[in-house]
């Protein structure tokens, strides 16, 4: 016979079992705190000079550097499936990078013929601009450099000259990726000074200097020219106070949104940021996420397929607006079936 107290106990739990709710799928539609939607997520490309030219990714399974041309048909297809925004990227032909970086503000740089071609081609879909110098200078960093030095204010003078010309391409949105110190209010003030104040600035406010990188070099061609590191810019990853500071700053500065990459590793750092600040938060679930889903889950460590949901469903948890992803075609294709 059962005691009092286990009477009681029994009592407790009927009225609090909170499996009731998880026993049948159109129960857990029902109580489902998160949602995703093609809606949430934006497709990085990356783009290459030629005419119906792909090329394959060594450390990035199933992405491939598109041309200008291809391009537009990757953005059609982003449309269609409800994709509302693309981010490009440019690997630029390596004659054309130099220590001053001086092809990043080239109006007919490869970067700015791809904003012109989408934009022309496919009007409805938003178009991020990276801005950083990367992808043109001869050393692989986000900044000039002298005798070993990142230079800040030089380097965001040549930003914004970058910017200009993006913004004259077509580019929606300037997403500053280089972490120098008063770049958002430069080339917040160049825009609207230029005519362009409905230009948006999306701000990678907390990059960390990370490992989780490497396959992205290795697609815009600088990985293997990285002289050094970016610890002097890009932030510790042992931060997160740092972190708010930033975005703080940013904010204050005049982006429109703010990004935190890498993505997964640092949910926390978007948790914290959604409850400090009223602005939209974008995660980027980078290169080095993505081949390691990718590289599981063709070893049969993970199901995959189950994985790239899962991941993407954590940064909406933990407040992303929406996510950076190279599943993005993919996932919203499965959304919309």
């Amino acid at each position: 016979m059962a005691s009092t107290w286990q009477k009681h106990d029994m009592a407790f739990l009927n009225g609090h079992r909170l499996r009731r709710s998880r026993q049948a799928e159109w129960s857990r539609a029902m109580v489902r705190e998160t949602v995703l939607t093609p809606s949430d997520l934006i497709w990085p490309l990356f783009v290459i000079e030629g005419q119906n030219e792909k090329t394959a990714i060594r450390t990035m399974p199933g992405v491939e550097r598109l041309s200008v041309d291809l391009c537009v048909e990757a953005a059609r297809a982003a449309r269609d499936a409800g994709i509302p925004a693309l981010a490009l990227f440019p690997n630029t032909p390596d004659h054309l990078r130099s220590e001053d970086a001086a092809e990043a503000y080239n109006p007919d740089n490869l970067m700015c013929r791809a904003l012109s071609a989408i934009k022309s081609a496919v009007p409805e879909i938003g178009l991020i601009a990276d801005v950083a110098l990367d992808e043109y200078s001869a050393n692989g960093q986000d900044g000039l450099v002298r005798n070993g030095e990142i230079l800040n204010d030089e380097t965001v003078e040549v930003m914004v000259r970058s910017a200009l010309v993006q913004a004259e391409a077509g580019a929606d949105i300037i997403a500053p990726s280089d972490m120098m110190d008063g770049r958002v209010a430069a080339i917040r003030a160049a825009l609207d000074g230029d005519g362009r104040a409905n230009v948006q600035i999306m701000s990678y406010a907390a990059k960390y200097a990370s490992c989780f990188y490497g396959p992205f070099r290795e697609a815009v061609g600088s990985g293997s020219r990285l002289t050094g590191d970016k610890r002097t810019y890009q932030m510790d990853f042992a931060n997160s106070d740092e972190a708010l500071r930033e975005i703080e700053q940013d904010i204050a500065e005049g982006a429109d949104s703010v990004m935190v990459k890498p993505g997964l590793p640092y949910l926390d750092v978007v948790r914290r940021a959604r409850d400090a600040f009223n602005i939209p938060i974008y995660a980027y679930q980078v290169s080095g996420e993505y081949a390691m889903i990718e590289m599981a889950g063709a070893a049969g460590a993970i199901n995959r397929d189950a994985a790239v949901l899962e991941s993407l469903h954590a940064f909406k948890r933990a407040g992303s607006s929406g996510v950076l992803t190279y599943y993005a075609l993919e996932v919203a294709r499965w959304l919309n079936r």
